[in-house]
């Protein structure tokens, strides 16, 4: 049924006054949006165990939705999707497109292109040069093939076939080689710089495609040439106004919002978002498509600064997350699959599909190796440039907006475009080990001196001046008054010096910005630091720490990791590797205010701490903040309380105890809980058995590994004794006699206040004490037992908590237990992994 686009009512009187929203612009376009959203990002998640970019899901979900899948049923199209809604969608989802064209040209540094030298530039031509002349055989071949596309003129369907095989996605490429590290290595460099090359001729090829194509309406009255000539003079008079006029306008606006200014004015922000409408109607009257202008208009931008970062902030979130899905679904739409009927059709797909990648990995392989990069990295580098994405989707909707691209050539272009993306990121992964697989060996062996991979380590060795490095983790501003207090009280005052490590974790985003700190704060793939800028970080958490390196004897060294969540430990294994750290620091998921009110940063976050403390190389520390390092009390010194059980972790524990014990403003004691006797004289014995039934994330999981109790006691009494001779006068030892109930004697001290930092064993090798409350229901599992009572929020425990994780690759296997009491007793002496029972190559 034939609609009149100016009878169309943008909002309903509602369903009581009889009329139907999906009649109306505005709800139905509500409704619509919802849709695509919750396809699209279902689709993400789905494919997110492939890596694969959200671009993939947009486009596919969109596919779904149209005529290919649920479009099928007419009804369903008719109502939700029916044609005359179709420029409302597109309208708001062009403005989308419109400001996420300006993030990229924002995000494009054209002086590192400059800087990228001669190799990316031949990599970059060839990469275009070959595929565009294989676009232009294609051409030829769907002109006679494809039925309609011999009225569109040669020139026009030539450039936008050539250029629809020739680019590459800037912005889709930055974030699969962020997500696979591979962003600053050098093969990321050398793609990023050529497909920044390739983005700018791309742009320019555009152009001229839609300086060609005109009204492109086959049979329409012919066009002079000299049309396309003043279309493209116009636009180099545009790009010149921009670059001369416009540029240095905008270098003083940013210079006016500098961080030297508290506050970035809300007039330029307003003015710069006015700006990219008003570039883009430009290039629109010129006739050539608004984006065009937008894209130009981020590039004058000064890149780097406060102004660039704050636009970021207030763009991106919306543009990225609401209208751009809305573009790439509205591609989706107008993509009918069924339009490729007969082997004839499939046989062209597979023909485009050959021609772009062939031509493609081909061309920039050659010439990479002709620059004597090696085999597999030249390789590498074809299949990472062949990544398609949004200029790609961008060509093919002008395409077909101008009726240059029939239907079926543009559904065979659309397919290729997700077929060459969907295989970049698998590919990559299967033919190239980034450099973090076998890099940490390497570099830890490059070093000299032996490693420290716990504090029991430097105290063996008794050298006077040996260094104590720590690498300490935060989520934001929020962990750093705690963190400074805890490395103030570990800081040596007679021993030796603290090198202090301070590593900033953010989550890589499909945001620009994101992929931006990636490239400043990464070095071959992994965080580095920067001594040639003295240590000064790029974020609001360097004033702190370096006012704190001015105390003396311990030198700072920020940095700031941008990982995937799912990767993030990787990062952090691989700094306190190369650096020698003898211990992390990794703060809670959760800090606790001291209004009672909890702030939790996310199950992910809980993630990347449990995959630290199974792959560390060296000890963990997880520090649960309850207001350490706050101004609440009078006394500014600290009260520490060592909670002791017995074991490795317990043992290294009682050796950071020791150290803080140096520190004069630092008060520490040392809780030892013992058994308590029973009647007959011996104890009830506990038997803890492996039950790989249970859930490692409900229950808590001991070491497998078969360890001498007898010998692990001599350990235990031995380290008490060598604290208690040194720090007599220091450290003040207290024995508790362990109730029935040994976490109520632990959470009444974490009750009482008495103490601001509590710290505790993992216990991966408990005491019988311990073993007795092995099997309870577990909060956080990876805690332990007795970590994880004092960090519940459900206890009343006011303290701090520090729990220690003793380095030992002998401990590494982990499983859940089952706790089996024997009251005969006689589990004393046996040899065990877990308790005063069996476990571990013990079994019984």
């Amino acid at each position: 049924m034939a609609v009149n686009i100016t009878s169309i009512k943008t909002s309903s009187n509602g369903a009581w006054q009889g009329d139907n929203p999906l009649d109306f612009a505005f709800p139905l376009l509500i409704l619509q949006t919802i849709l695509i959203l919750a396809v699209s990002r279902s689709l993400a998640f789905l494919l997110k165990p492939l890596r694969q970019p959200k671009v993939i899901a947009e486009i596919v979900g969109g596919i779904l939705l149209g005529p290919s899948a649920f479009g099928r049923n007419h009804h369903y199209m008719h109502r939700v999707f029916p044609k005359w809604s179709a420029p409302i969608l597109e309208s708001v989802a062009s403005i989308g497109l419109l400001f996420f064209l300006f993030l990229v040209g924002l995000e494009l540094d054209l002086s590192s292109i400059r800087r990228s030298g001669s190799r990316a530039f031949g990599i970059a031509a060839a990469g275009i040069t070959l595929p565009f002349v294989c676009g232009i055989g294609v051409a030829f071949v769907l002109r006679s093939t494809v039925a309609g596309e011999d009225q569109v003129g040669y020139g026009q369907f030539i450039v936008f076939m050539g250029v629809a095989l020739s680019i590459t996605a800037f912005p889709v490429l930055a974030r699969i080689l962020a997500e696979l590290k591979l962003l600053t290595t050098r093969v990321g460099e050398t793609a990023m710089a050529a497909a920044a090359f390739n983005d700018v001729a791309a742009w320019i090829l555009l152009a001229l495609a839609v300086a060609l194509a005109g009204d492109g309406v086959p049979g329409g009255p012919h066009k002079s040439p000299l049309v396309s000539v003043w279309v493209m003079l116009s636009g180099l008079g545009f790009v010149g106004f921009m670059m001369l006029a416009v540029r240095p306008a905008m270098r003083w606006v940013a210079g006016r919002c500098s961080s030297e200014h508290d506050a970035v004015d809300e007039a330029y922000i307003c003015l710069t978002l006015a700006g990219v409408m008003a570039s883009g109607f430009l290039t629109d009257l010129i006739g050539i498509h608004a984006i065009f202008g937008a894209f130009v208009f981020g590039l004058t931008i000064p890149k780097g600064g406060a102004f660039a970062e704050r636009l970021m902030e207030r763009i991106e979130d919306f543009v990225s997350g609401l209208l751009l899905p809305l573009y790439f679904a509205s591609s989706g739409l107008k993509t009918d699959v069924a339009s490729i009927r007969g082997g004839k059709s499939w046989g062209l797909l597979a023909l485009v599909i050959t021609t772009a990648c062939a031509g493609k990995i081909l061309g920039t392989f050659a010439v990479a190796m002709m620059y004597m990069i090696p085999a597999r990295e030249a390789l590498v580098l074809g299949l990472l440039m062949n990544t398609k994405g949004l200029v790609e989707l961008i060509v093919l909707n002008i395409g077909k907006e101008k009726k240059v691209l029939n239907d079926e050539t543009f559904a065979i272009l659309v397919l290729m475009a997700l077929f060459t993306t969907f295989i970049t990121t698998p590919t990559v992964m299967l033919i190239y080990k980034p450099a973090r697989h076998g890099s940490s060996s390497a570099a830890s062996s490059s070093h000299s001196g032996t490693p420290r991979r716990k504090l029991g380590d430097l105290t063996a060795t008794k050298e006077s001046k040996d260094e104590l490095r720590m690498l300490a983790c935060l989520h934001g501003p929020g962990n750093v008054p705690s963190l400074i207090t805890l490395v103030e009280s570990i800081r040596s005052t007679k021993i030796s010096q603290l090198k202090l490590f301070v590593m900033h974790l953010v989550e890589l985003t499909e945001r620009s910005s994101s992929i931006i700190m990636v490239q400043r704060a990464r070095k071959n793939g992994f965080p580095f630091f920067n001594r040639r800028r003295g240590g000064r970080w790029h974020d609001r958490l360097s004033g702190a720490f370096q006012a704190y390196s001015q105390l003396g004897r311990v030198k700072v060294r920020p940095t700031t990791a941008i990982s995937a969540l799912a990767t993030m430990h990787e990062d952090i294994c691989h700094v306190a590797e190369t650096k020698r750290v003898a211990v992390i620091i990794l703060p809670f998921h959760k800090q606790y205010w001291g209004d009672e009110s909890v702030e939790n940063v996310g199950h992910g976050w809980r993630g990347v701490n449990q995959r630290v403390l199974k792959h560390a190389p060296c000890s963990v520390g997880l520090l649960v903040d309850r207001g350490l390092g706050q101004a609440s009390r009078p006394n500014p010194s600290q009260r520490v309380c060592i909670v002791f059980f017995g074991g490795p972790d317990d043992r290294e524990a009682l050796e950071l105890g020791g150290r803080m014990a140096e520190h004069p403003a630092v008060k520490v004691t040392v809780v030892r809980f013992v058994e308590r006797e029973e009647a007959d004289g011996g104890s009830k014995a506990v038997t803890l058995r492996p039950s790989p039934s249970k859930s490692p994330e409900q229950n808590y999981s001991f070491s497998t590994a078969v360890m001498n109790r007898q010998k692990e006691e001599e350990l235990d009494e031995a380290a008490l004794g060598e604290l208690r001779s040194k720090w007599e006068e220091a450290v003040e030892y207290k024995e508790k006699v362990a109730s029935s109930n040994v976490t109520e004697g632990v959470v009444a001290m974490g009750r009482s206040g008495d103490y601001d930092l509590m710290v505790v064993g993992k216990g991966r090798f408990p005491s019988a004490m311990v073993a007795e409350i092995a099997d309870r229901q577990a909060e956080h599992a990876e805690l332990g037992p007795i970590g994880d009572v004092l960090a519940s929020d459900r206890n009343g425990v006011v303290s701090s908590v520090l729990v220690i994780q003793q380095h030992d690759v002998a401990h590494a296997e982990e499983v859940p237990v089952v706790k089996v009491v024997d009251s005969g007793g006689g589990g004393g002496g046996s040899s065990s992994a877990a308790a005063a029972g069996e476990m571990g190559g013990s079994v019984v």
